[in-house]
């Protein structure tokens, strides 16, 4: 059986195709939508999911969310006494997801169709592949998002389209245009940033709070609780704003309240450099695939964030109508993904669609320039432009600078910047020359990239028919093979809690965020209602554990919604 899943940075998703359409799978908590959050629990057993997402505010220091934006890095997290890299949280999620599915499925998930951002480097791409690796999947396919999203609306049964999607999820953003012709979906254009989305909008509220003087006085916990307290509160301080002209920011700690009302103008004010910045990309993609906004077919909005008001008002301002908003947008790349894996099985009840991609970034060497005198080092010499269609092949001839010069070492780079030094190493080449005087010696560089990533370089010299190829299918914070086999065996020896008790353990996390909020005797009924629970817990009978997890639901609801 192959899933699709939309890999996240605040939410994560699992889809099947039917026969009929694509399904979303729930989680053992019966939702859909899984936080994109790990975490240990107090027997030091690893969680995901919303319990993890609950002890995020009250046990800052063992749980991790928003790896994501650290895919394809070196960078790591600490839970407990070890240290995490993005891949393998990630893989982590990935495995609770596999193990939703199998249980809803009844039958063994061996392989994945998995999203990933059009802007993501091949290092980000990589590095999502070894996640899957790491939770027992075979990755079938990295599919774009906004391809994916543009399979879910259905757009491939069209006979021609031109039409951009515009994703911005928690931590992403993406902005692509797409070409459909005689049944061929070929991606024209991708731009984007890769540190900007709905956290940010979050981040720029919670800051606005503290910076305030209703705020004079609000302790800053050691632990990171309070930040990520003010985080969760500026959330819903944004979800409100989306239904109400204004919302208040309240924050609760040892008999002391702090309260800020903020307005959709507040908010709209505070956002405007985030909106600036999701205009550039929105032009630089436009521009690469040579299409004016008029001549869009269709706009689709993707990702949660794209539901605040002020984010819809942009889009509709830049192109100069109403975007496609019929299908849930934290929903419709996984419903893609389910597509894609359902077309790679070569499902009866699908029509085959050709996608086709684009390489995101360019691809280049390193190039001297001027005289004796005065020489410019360092300088990017393009050989594969971004947004080129994959696979491609593309040659660029150089030529020796020194008299006598007997070998040239070709650096190879990944980035826009017209300086090499602000682009990404990802390998170098060193080939013999004939010593001859500058300039009479001439070299075919020769770049092949194909649509699994890899980069095939090849130097030729034309003179003695010297050649050397190198293969990049590494990048600086990819882990090697022996590195996976490591983190693999050590992954599978940690204990990860059991997912059928999530929806107790999920319950629990929930009314310890719920005491830390609340004061007096609310504090006290939310301590009752968490001792009456642990009894029932530990009676051990599943029948009154379903029941009292309801009538705990039901109040715990009515609490929040007078808090």
């Amino acid at each position: 059986m192959i899933i699709g899943i939309d890999l996240g940075t605040t939410n994560s998703l699992v889809a099947v195709w039917s026969g009929e359409t694509a399904k979303l799978i729930p989680n053992a908590l019966g939702k859909v939508l899984t936080p994109s959050v790990v975490g240990l629990d107090d027997n030091g057993h690893l969680i995901v999911g919303d319990v993890a997402r609950e002890r995020l505010q009250t046990h800052p220091q063992v749980t991790a969310s928003l790896f994501k934006r650290h895919m394809g890095s070196a960078h790591e997290t600490l839970l407990g006494h070890r240290p995490y890299r993005a891949e393998e949280l990630s893989a982590l999620l990935l495995r609770s997801l596999k193990e939703d599915a199998e249980r809803y499925l009844g039958e063994p998930v061996t392989e994945a169709v998995i999203s990933v951002p059009a802007y993501f480097s091949d290092a980000q791409r990589k590095a999502t592949r070894v996640a899957g690796e790491l939770a027992g999947l075979k990755v079938e396919k990295l599919i774009n998002e906004p391809t994916a999203a543009a399979l879910a609306y259905g757009l491939h049964h069209k006979e021609e389209a031109t039409f951009l999607v515009f994703d911005l999820g928690g931590g992403t953003f993406d902005v692509s245009v797409l070409e459909l012709f005689e049944g061929v979906m070929e991606v024209r254009a991708s731009a984007g940033d890769n540190f900007l989305g709905g956290e940010d909008f979050d981040d720029l509220l919670a800051e606005h709070f503290r910076a305030s003087p209703q705020a004079q006085g609000l302790p800053n916990a050691s632990d990171g609780s309070m930040a990520q307290r003010l985080r969760r509160e500026a959330q819903r301080v944004r979800h409100a704003l989306g239904q109400q002209l204004q919302a208040t920011f309240t924050v609760r700690e040892d008999e002391r309240e702090w309260a800020l009302t903020i307005t959709q103008n507040d908010l709209a004010r505070l956002a405007q450099p985030l909106l600036e910045r999701l205009r550039a990309p929105i032009e630089r993609a436009l521009r690469d695939a040579r299409i004016k906004a008029a001549d869009l077919d269709e706009v689709l909005l993707v990702g949660g964030t794209t539901r605040m008001p002020l984010v819809r008002r942009l889009v509709a301002s830049l192109f100069g109508r109403i975007p496609a908003m019929q299908l849930n947008p934290d929903e419709v790349v996984a419903q893609g993904a389910a597509i894609q894996a359902a077309l790679k099985a070569r499902h009866a009840s699908l029509e085959e669609v050709v996608l086709t991609d684009v390489c995101p970034y360019t691809l280049g060497i390193e190039t001297t320039s001027g005289d004796d005198l005065r020489r410019d080092y360092g300088l990017y010499l393009p050989i594969i432009e971004r947004n080129s269609v994959v696979p491609v092949s593309r040659v660029q001839t150089v030529y020796t600078v020194d008299d006598g010069q007997t070998k040239v070492k070709v650096r190879i780079f990944q980035g826009e910047s017209r300086l090499v030094k602000n682009n990404i190493f990802l390998g170098e080449l060193e080939v013999p020359v004939p010593p001859r005087p500058a300039g009479e010696v001439s070299l075919e560089v020769r770049f092949t990239y194909d649509i699994n990533g890899l980069l095939e370089a090849q130097v030729h010299i034309p003179l003695t028919d010297e050649r050397r190829t190198l293969v990049i299918e590494n990048n600086p914070g990819v882990l090697s093979a022996e590195e996976i086999a490591q983190r693999l065996e050590s992954l599978a020896a940690l204990k990860v809690h059991p997912r059928d008790q999530q929806v107790n353990t999920v319950l629990m996390a929930r009314m310890e965020r719920l005491y830390q909020e609340s004061l007096g005797d609310t504090r006290q009924y939310v301590a009752d209602l968490a001792r009456q629970f642990q009894h029932e817990l530990e009676r051990q009978d599943e029948r009154a554990i379903r029941e009292a997890r309801v009538l705990l639901t039901e109040r715990l609801d009515r609490l929040e919604q007078r808090l």
